[in-house]
C-alpha cells in the first residue's frame, strides 16, 4: 500500500494551520483483523471527503506494540500510544481473575487516562474503534470526552472489546445480521449492518494476470484452479493436510500452495518426488504479494483459515471455499465464522479433527461437479458485502452530523 496522505493540521493554533478537515480518531488493532478494516474506512472516507473538496485528518491512537503502531506511521498517520490489557477468556469464572488478568486490567484506567488527554486535544468529529484490547480505553475516553463514537464488529460475533463498548457508542457496524441479537438489547436500535470492509484492489484481479506474474505455463486451463492459504505466515495444519492430498489433488485440479516463507524449503522436498505432469500443476509459494487478487480471480476454490477479514474478501468475490478454522482463535471466531456461513449454503467448514481424507470428501465434489462449484459460489458473493467500506462511512458521517 502507498502512503494516505492525511492532514494532520489542527485548526486552533495548537499545531499552526487556520484549516480544520474532517477530525477522525481510530482506534483498535493488534492484528490486521481489526487493523486493516480501519484502514480501508479511512482511506475511503479520504476519498469521499475529497469529492466535496474537504481534507481528512487522522489520528491513530493504539499499543506501541500493536500492528496499527507499524501501520500508521507507515500510512503518514499521526499515532498516539496508549496503555490496555488483555483480558485472557476462560470458561471457569475464577480465571477471570488471574494474576495477570487483574495485571492488565488494572493498566486500563492509565490508557483511559491517556487516550482522554489525546482525544481531548484532538477534538475528532468521530472515535471509530474497530476492536482489539486498546478499543477499550479509548472508546471510554470518547465517552468521556463527548465523541462520538462508532464501533465496528468484523466477525459473526461480538468481540469482547466491543461488548463492552456497545451501550456507549453512537453508532455499531456490523458485518452480519447473526450479530445484531448478540449486541445489548438497547444497543440494537442504532445498530447497522454494514459487511466488513474490504481492499478495494482485491476485488479488481485479473486470472490471466496471475498467470504471467506466476509463469503458471504447466497449469491446464481446463482444470480448476485451487489456491491455498494459511495466511501470510502459513498454517502447518494446512500446509500438512494439503501436502498428504496432493498426488490426488492435482490430479483434478491446479494448485497455488501459499505455504509460509519458513515452511517452503520442507514442501519443496516433500513434493520433489510428485510425477513431472502433475508437478507442472503445481506453485509452491512462501508468501503472495501484490499478485494477490489476480491469483485470487483465477481461483476457482480457495482453502484458507476463516478469519473475518479472509471472509469478507471471498465473500465480496463469490469464491467457493472450504474453511479450516484456526483452533486457537479467541472466543474460538474463527469457528463461528466458517459455521455461519456453512450453515447458510455458502461455503463448506471443516471442523475438528482435519485429515487429508477428510480434505479430499470435502474438495472432491467441487472439483468434479462445477454445478456445485458454482452454486457454492453464488451463495458467498450473496452474503459478500464489496461496499461495505462506503456502507462504514455512511454510518461514521451519520454519527457526526448527530
Amino acid at each position: 500500500m502507498g502512503t494516505l496522505l492525511v492532514n494532520s493540521a489542527h485548526s486552533d493554533g495548537r499545531h499552526g494551520s487556520s484549516t480544520r478537515g474532517f477530525r477522525l480518531a481510530v482506534t483498535g488493532g493488534g492484528t490486521g483483523g481489526h487493523t486493516y478494516p480501519a484502514l480501508t474506512a479511512i482511506r475511503t472516507l479520504q476519498d469521499r471527503l475529497a469529492e466535496s473538496g474537504q481534507a481528512l485528518e487522522v489520528l491513530w491512537i493504539g499499543t506501541a506494540e500493536g500492528l496499527e503502531a507499524r501501520v500508521a506511521p507507515a500510512e503518514g498517520i499521526p499515532f498516539a500510544a496508549v496503555a490496555t490489557g488483555k483480558i485472557r477468556r476462560s470458561s471457569n469464572p475464577l480465571k477471570l481473575v488471574s494474576p495477570a488478568n487483574v495485571k492488565d486490567m488494572a493498566r486500563v484506567p492509565l490508557g483511559v487516562a491517556q487516550a482522554r488527554k489525546a482525544i481531548a486535544g484532538f477534538q475528532p468529529d468521530v472515535v471509530l474503534a474497530t476492536g482489539g484490547y486498546v478499543a477499550v480505553p479509548a472508546g471510554l475516553a470518547a465517552r468521556i470526552c463527548r465523541r462520538p463514537l462508532v464501533l465496528h464488529e468484523q466477525t459473526v460475533r461480538l468481540g469482547l472489546a466491543n461488548r463492552k463498548l456497545a451501550n456507549s457508542a453512537t453508532r455499531i457496524a456490523v458485518s452480519s445480521e447473526s450479530t445484531l441479537p448478540l449486541l445489548p438489547e438497547g444497543a440494537r436500535s442504532i445498530a447497522v449492518v454494514t459487511g466488513n470492509p474490504v481492499r478495494p484492489e482485491v476485488l479488481t484481479g485479473h486470472a490471466d494476470k496471475a498467470v504471467e506474474a506466476l509463469r503458471l505455463r504447466g497449469f491446464d486451463r481446463r482444470l480448476p484452479t485451487v489456491y491455498v492459504t494459511g495466511g501470510a505466515q502459513g498454517s502447518r495444519q494446512i500446509n500438512d493436510v494439503v501436502r498428504d492430498s496432493l498426488p490426488w489433488l492435482l490430479g483434478h485440479a491446479n494448485v497455488i500452495h501459499q505455504c509460509g516463507t519458513a515452511n517452503a524449503d520442507a514442501l519443496r522436498g516433500h513434493t520433489a518426488a510428485l510425477p513431472a505432469e502433475l508437478a507442472r500443476r503445481y506453485h509452491l509459494t512462501g508468501f503472495v504479494g501484490p499478485e494477490l487478487p489476480d491469483v485470487l480471480a483465477l481461483a476457482d476454490v480457495v482453502i484458507s483459515r476463516s478469519g473475518a477479514g479472509t471472509l469478507a474478501e471471498l465473500t465480496a468475490l463469490g469464491k467457493a471455499a472450504v474453511y479450516i478454522p484456526l483452533a486457537t482463535s479467541a472466543g474460538n471466531e474463527q469457528a463461528h465464522n466458517a459455521r455461519y456461513l456453512q450453515d447458510a449454503g455458502a461455503a463448506v467448514a471443516l471442523l475438528g479433527d482435519v485429515t487429508a481424507e477428510s480434505l479430499r470428501d470435502t474438495v472432491g465434489p467441487l472439483l468434479t461437479d462445477p454445478a456445485r462449484r458454482a452454486t457454492l459460489a453464488e451463495q458467498a458473493r450473496a452474503h459478500g458485502k464489496p461496499d461495505a467500506a462506503d456502507r462504514l462511512v455512511d454510518v461514521i458521517l451519520s454519527a457526526a452530523s448527530g
